[in-house]
Order: structure tokens, then sequence, then C-alpha cells
């Protein structure tokens, strides 16, 4: 009933999401409860790669042509797999989009992808936690994970650096078309999941 409520409210339009947040923010438990709660359907770029790659699927080997050259996989063929998952769902009241975009470019082609559906991005939420949180984060993670990785602050660091560098252009995108919002990523699950509700409940 509440699914649809919210569907209805939003004047049938979709809900449609980009999530971002830095490694260690929480992002992946709290797509999962909007998924939960929202009916959403959570699209990641990197399931949607190993999807197409692993079944060998037209775009699945386009993919895997690039790679094997070292290149970068082109926009087209990524948005190519949105595209497919998108249409391959044509009834769920909504989209996440995890990992996607990045730059500009990557931006325009998903709303032009939308666009083509009678639609557009509803909102980009950005989950805000401060450096040295995400640091102590992953390093805490690290004990039990097992990565390397998860353990050297300088990686750790780096890896934060890319992050901002990559969603700062798409954040500005969105924010010059009213759509850009921060949250904040630090408390409980649960008071960061009640802040993100109160971003979607008024779409």
């Amino acid at each position: 009933m509440y699914r649809l409520a919210v569907y209805h409210n939003c004047s049938d339009m979709r809900i449609n999401l980009i999530l971002f947040g830095p490694p260690g923010s929480g992002k992946g438990t709290q797509a999962a409860k909007l998924v939960e709660k929202y009916g959403l359907l959570h699209i990641s770029t990197g399931d949607l790669f190993r999807y197409e790659m692993g079944n060998d699927t037209p775009l699945g080997q386009e993919a895997k042509s690039y790679i094997a050259k070292g290149e970068l996989v082109p926009d087209s063929v990524t948005i190519g797999m949105l595209r497919n998952k998108v249409e391959a769902n044509p009834d769920v009241p909504g989209y996440i989009f995890d990992g996607f975009p990045r730059t500009i470019p990557q931006c325009e082609a998903l709303d032009a992808l939308l666009a083509d559906m009678d639609e557009s991005i509803s909102r980009l939420i950005m989950l805000d936690v401060p450096d040295k949180e995400i640091v102590e984060r992953i390093l805490n993670r690290g004990i039990t994970s097992g990565r390397s990785d998860d353990l050297d602050q300088a990686i750790i660091q780096n890896r934060i650096d890319v992050y901002k560098n990559e969603t700062t252009p798409v954040f500005d995108y969105y924010a010059a078309k009213g759509k850009s919002v921060k949250v904040a990523g630090v408390g409980s699950i649960e008071d960061i999941f009640i802040r993100l509700c109160s971003e979607i409940d008024v779409l």
C-alpha cells in the first residue's frame, strides 16, 4: 500500500535517483533500504558489466574487446547496458542509479535515455561524510575485511580524492537544474535513512 501511495502521489511519475557516496559511506546499505521502502530498482553499473560480460551478450562482448586492449569502455556501451536494464523493468516505480553518471557526457546520455521515456532525474542525493570519518570507517573495516588497501591510509585518501574529482562536476551539473542535495551521512543507519526519505517524500 505504501509503495502505491508514493507512486500515485508523484502523479504516476517514477522516482529516478542518483545516489552518491564516498567509499565507506554506507551507500550500499542505504540503497538496499530505499529499494525495500519504495520498490525502486537499484541499477549498479558494476553489476551490469558483470551480468553482460558474464552472459556474453553483444554489449558484454563489446565491453570485453575494449578491456582486452586496455581501453576504457565507451559511454555508448555503458548507456546501452543501462537502457537494456531499464527497458527490461518497465513496471517499477523508479530507479536508483549507482556508479553512473561519473562525467558530464554521461549525465547528458542518462538524461537523453530518460527523456526517451518522457522522464528525468528526480534527485541526485549525495551522502556527505567528512574525510576523517571515512578514513576511520575503512581502517576499522580493514581489520576484518582482509583487504590490504583498507589498511593503507594513503590509498584510502586517494580513493576519496578520486570520488570527489568524479562526483563534483556531476553534482554541480544537476545542482544547476535544482536537483542536487547533500544529506549528512553520519549517525545511525536509521537516522541517515530518515534524512534520505525526507528528500524523497517531497518529490
